[in-house]
């Protein structure tokens, strides 16, 4: 199985902490996290290409598929600060070779004062860690 899951959060984890100070990251769900804003990056699919599987079905490639929930609790400017965070994440994806699938609003139904945005990031990967848009 081809898996990139720690390099990828640990890339973009960095980006999020450089650039936002008290910011939580999180490579797997919390219902409660202790700082805001969060954000949890989780891989969501990891399936064998199978246009490229060969005849003793090795993985060549592999369909990766990415969710990440950004959430904010300010007072004032909530969704601003969602929107930029999301810029830096967007930005890191797309600089691996990621397409964003989905970037939209969504209830946070654990507490509606808390703003969130979930995106979706796909990409085909190689063996040797090459990611393909299409």
């Amino acid at each position: 199985m081809i898996d990139i899951e720690n390099e990828l959060f640990n890339q973009i984890a960095t980006k999020l902490r450089n650039k936002f100070n008290s910011i939580s990251v999180y490579g797997e769900y919390i219902k409660s996290p202790a700082v805001f804003p969060a954000v949890f990056i989780e891989e969501r699919g990891n399936n064998v290409y199978e246009r490229t599987q060969d005849s003793g079905n090795i993985e060549n490639h592999a369909r990766l598929m990415y969710e990440v929930n950004v959430y904010s609790n300010k007072q004032t400017g909530k969704k601003s600060e969602c929107k930029k965070i999301f810029e830096v994440i967007d930005n890191e994806f797309a600089s691996m070779g990621f397409t964003r699938t989905l970037k939209e609003p969504i209830a946070n139904l654990e507490d509606a004062s808390i703003y969130r945005m979930v995106g979706r990031y796909t990409g085909v990967i190689s063996t040797n860690k090459t990611i393909y848009r299409r």
